[in-house]
């Protein structure tokens, strides 16, 4: 796949403590032809609740279960995308004009999910998206034993969770490092 953009590990919020997952890494990589592809390690998923396979589509409320998600904010403008993908296969892609307004389905191809033993790889193109600089956000929901949740993200805003605050947009990817 191209050129490595980052690596770096997400934390929990800290009103919403995970049962037994103790971290999660994350790395991305793009390839000079728009692909991206997102890897997430679990560590610790001895209560983990996952989705079961399904087919590869486009679903709603991807969150409401584990899910990994990545949001990304073009320099230029108020406006943002996001991507979720399930470890069930199922996948989201949403465009906002500006924070949690105006979302719309954004037309992608769909994108290529693997999940194995704590693992989830997706593989996403994202050659539609504005040229320039990003502020990217990685991110993810986990569901545990008894159906509590933990949110991640590399960092989060003071109060409840809300990966769409600007505070979550915590990685910079320069145009360059993405040609």
């Amino acid at each position: 796949m191209g050129r490595g953009l980052g690596n770096g590990t997400l934390v929990p919020h800290p009103d919403f403590e995970p049962v037994s997952v103790r971290g999660i890494d994350v790395m991305l990589a793009c390839g000079g032809d728009g692909r991206w592809l997102i890897e997430y390690r679990v560590d610790g998923t001895d209560d983990l609740i996952t989705p079961e396979p399904a087919q590869a589509r486009r679903t709603e409320e991807l969150w409401k279960h584990t899910c990994f998600e990545l949001f990304i904010r073009p320099e230029e403008g108020d406006g943002y995308y996001e991507f979720n993908f399930s470890p069930s296969g199922e996948w989201a892609a949403y465009r906002f004009k500006a924070y949690r307004a105006f979302m719309t389905d954004m037309p992608l191809i769909t994108p290529a999910i693997e999940w194995w033993g704590g693992e989830m790889r997706a593989a996403v193109d994202l050659s539609g998206l504005p040229d320039g600089d990003w502020c990217v956000g990685v991110t993810a929901v986990i569901e545990e034993a008894g159906g509590k949740r933990s949110f991640w993200s590399l960092a989060h805003p003071p109060g409840k969770p809300d990966f769409h605050h600007e505070a979550c947009f915590a990685f910079e990817v320069p145009a360059a490092m993405r040609a």
